[in-house]
């Protein structure tokens, strides 16, 4: 349907859709095409997710991007790649489909625009391995940790690639999101949004997000859900037994990991 996403001018690319927005988001106009509240969970471990199955780029014959895929791409969705409701092995009930997201107002909201990692291209390999990464490299303000510090050394990503600009592209800003750091959590991206880079979901309601849950149900998850070991390293197809990050390895983000993955053999015990 039409070209490229970020296509202003095809009309439907920037219609604002009143089933895609959030009430409580005041976010709307440019630099944002048509806004979108609710993203794709894509499962607890962000790797790849950029390319999925493949990359477009290169085409479907290099196995390279499947095998990284099905390691590290857990969630309902994965990119370039059908999903169904069989595939949720968990449960439909134990397996987040999607997440509520705030949309970008311009204001360096940690949550909804990306400053890029100090380490640039390499500092994706620093999420990778830490994803708490972006909060340890003093870019976050101490005294409003929900913004960027003001006069930080390391540039901003696009103002074009705020959070939720496009509801049409599924490039990570836009309309993904991951259950490996909890609701509210800042973006961290290496270079760019567009390569492998961990947001999550947030909302401008106090205290947590919706999430739609795969058997329809909608339930509201406080920022303080227990979610692991925030520095351990993402599952991926290069993870060590010690690191806790093999493929096929249970989330090593606690109950808000596990909600985010579909078929890992993981048994919710407790309420959420």
């Amino acid at each position: 349907m039409g070209p490229t996403p970020q296509q202003i001018q095809y009309i439907p690319w920037a219609t604002e859709l009143p089933g895609l927005r959030c009430p409580s988001d005041p976010g709307t106009g440019l630099p944002a095409l048509g806004r979108t509240n609710y993203a794709s969970c894509m499962g607890d471990s962000h790797w790849r997710a950029q390319h999925g199955e493949f990359d477009p780029d290169v085409g479907p014959t290099n196995s390279g991007y499947a095998q990284e895929s099905r390691a590290a791409n857990r969630g309902m969705f994965v990119r370039h790649k059908a999903t169904k409701f069989r595939d949720a092995l968990d449960g439909l009930s134990n397996t987040i489909a999607m997440m509520e997201i705030a949309t970008d107002l311009g204001d360096q909201d940690a949550r909804t625009f990306g400053k890029k990692h100090p380490n640039g291209q390499s500092g994706q390999n620093d999420i990778r391995d830490n994803p708490s990464s972006c909060l340890e490299s003093n870019m976050i303000d101490p005294e409003r940790p929900q913004f960027w510090l003001p006069g930080a050394t390391t540039e901003f990503e696009s103002v074009s690639k705020g959070r939720g600009y496009r509801w049409a592209d599924s490039q990570n800003m836009h309309s993904m999101s991951f259950t490996t750091l909890p609701p509210n959590s800042p973006v961290c991206i290496p270079h760019d949004s567009n390569g492998p880079s961990i947001t999550t979901g947030s909302s401008r309601h106090q205290g947590g997000i919706h999430v739609l849950m795969g058997d329809g149900a909608v339930k509201f998850i406080t920022d303080s859900i227990e979610a692991g070991n925030q520095r351990n390293p993402v599952v991926h197809n290069g993870g060590t037994v010690a690191n806790k990050n093999v493929a096929g390895a249970k989330s090593p983000y606690g109950l808000w990991g596990a909600l985010g993955t579909r078929a890992s053999k993981e048994t919710i015990d407790a309420d959420f």
